[in-house]
């Protein structure tokens, strides 16, 4: 749990960034991850030296070796030593920044072997943006109190600081409400034999917490051999075209303890994309909006919806993605529900038709402000090529724990454990009736409707009838309200004025 301590520590680095001229909140978080990442490569070194001393032997694999390194952007050797953060935090400020900036930033980026490289890897076009020797220097001693052995304390405050960059209003569609991601993880059970995608991952969110998830049910299971294998090196994977999303993500997943992941630069819905019956899970939150080079869409995505919307496009992704009885949660604007386009209709159809389409959560308005209010839903569904949609659970999800409006303060109303009840107890919801907030509806019924999807098409609205009085009555009763306001007033104006 992070304490008020930490809280404080992020706030000022924060505040620290934002004096020294870095105001954008991607560019703040991916310059701490750059120290994150030289820090806690010099941690972890000194753990292994500690235990190698213990048993006085020689340490292994060392980050840091013996001698000089070569920097190939300045063509110098320079002490390994030197490129330690034990070591350039006692520097005086200009040499620090020299040494951070020119030397251990070049040595990060070259770093491309062993278990640094699920971060190292996307390090090609970082470029470092702290531009002053104080500022550098302040930010370090905030960082130098960060234990980055950690896990679980980095983890808590790597979430922390993704809050911030969201509440900050910039850039903040990269993430998915945190309290959200969980409850759709909640809501699918993974479990170490499932292999997870998500193919637009941002800053690897729905992994992350699908990581900690297994963590926390898995325990015993996961001091097997194989089933630790499995968890550290073929269980997860995601994608993206944002080679500062993946390095953000890279970081979020090694201060959660997975030191690697499958993650890659790729257009998910491009050609290049070649998975096929892969994965049995996939979480996400893919992009609504934004460019999409049409040519490149890959031809069998197309066949299954002709469109050149990217949030159809890959719900066809991840029917082709699946493996067969692989299930996915992804979370939709609610345009995909009931859109009259041909596109629209051949996704929801494709889902209700050739798989087993199992769930429609329907979410507030305000779950994604303060930077967006988009209306969205989460859409359920197992891979079967051959259908197999009986009935279809709804849920009219009206609060998710926090205030709706731009504060997003907490709040006593909220749905989600009761979501997560229900979905796990499906055979009760069968006597629930249209008037209430979940219920079940025959395929048949979604057919007949064209294959609508919004819960509104098939809620029943309780009306009660109302009775007003007669004109008559109402206006006797105005006339002898207005002969006692009146009396009232002729009364005051003969006692005081």
């Amino acid at each position: 749990m992070i304490t008020g301590e930490i809280k404080n520590r992020i706030d000022g680095i924060w505040d620290t960034f934002w004096t020294g001229g870095i105001t954008n909140s991607i560019t703040i978080l991916e310059q701490m991850t750059y120290l994150f990442f030289m820090k806690m490569l010099d941690d972890a070194q000194l753990t292994k030296e500690a235990n190698a001393n213990a048993w006085g032997v020689a340490i292994k694999d060392p980050t840091f070796k013996d001698g000089m390194w070569h920097n190939p952007d300045t063509d110098k050797d320079v002490p390994y030593n030197d490129l330690r953060w034990s070591v350039f935090k006692h520097k005086e400020p200009e040499t620090m920044y020299r040494i951070v900036s020119k030397d251990a930033f070049v040595f990060i980026k070259n770093l491309n072997e062993g278990r640094e490289s699920a971060y190292s890897r996307f390090m090609e076009n970082a470029t470092f943006l702290i531009q002053s020797p104080r500022t550098l220097t302040k930010i370090v001693e905030g960082i130098d109190h960060l234990d980055m052995n950690n896990r679980d304390t980095m983890g808590d405050t790597y979430e922390y600081i993704l809050g911030k960059m969201a509440a900050s209003g910039n850039n903040g569609q990269f993430r998915t409400p945190r309290h959200i991601i969980r409850m759709m993880v909640e809501l699918m059970q993974p479990t170490l034999k499932d292999t997870i995608c998500d193919p637009a991952m941002g800053s690897a969110g729905f992994i992350v917490e699908s990581a900690k998830y297994v963590q926390e049910h898995y325990k015993k299971e996961l001091l097997k051999r194989e089933n630790a294998d499995h968890y550290k090196n073929a269980m997860l994977h995601g994608f993206d075209t944002d080679a500062t999303m993946l390095r953000i993500g890279a970081m979020n997943l090694m201060l959660h303890g997975v030191d690697n992941p499958d993650i890659q630069y790729k257009d998910s819905l491009s050609t290049d994309n070649t998975d096929e019956n892969r994965y049995t899970l996939c979480l996400a939150n893919p992009p609504f909006t934004g460019s999409l080079d049409y040519e490149a869409v890959s031809k069998s995505l197309l066949a299954i919806t002709k469109t050149k919307k990217t949030e159809l496009l890959f719900v066809a992704l991840f029917t082709r993605m699946l493996q067969m009885g692989g299930r996915c949660a992804s979370i939709v604007p609610d345009g995909v529900l009931f859109g009259n386009s041909t596109g629209h209709k051949s996704i929801r159809k494709e889902l209700v038709d050739n798989q087993r389409l199992q769930a429609v959560i329907s979410m507030p308005s305000g779950v994604f402000q303060p930077y967006s209010g988009v209306s969205t839903a989460i859409l359920i569904f197992t891979k079967t090529n051959a259908g197999g949609t009986d009935k279809v659970w709804f849920y009219d999800m009206k609060a998710d724990g926090y205030t709706l409006d731009q504060k997003r303060t907490e709040c006593a109303e909220n749905d989600i454990p009761d979501v997560i009840a229900r979905f796990r107890n499906l055979e009760a919801e069968e006597n629930r009736t249209r008037k209430e907030q979940s219920f079940l509806v025959p395929v048949e019924e979604i057919r007949e409707n064209d294959y609508d999807l919004s819960i509104n098409k098939y809620k029943e609205v309780e009306r009660v009838k109302v009775e007003y009085e007669a004109p008559d009555v109402i206006y006797a009763r105005i006339e002898t309200l207005q002969k006692e306001i009146t009396e009232a007033m002729a009364e005051f104006k003969a006692k005081f004025l």
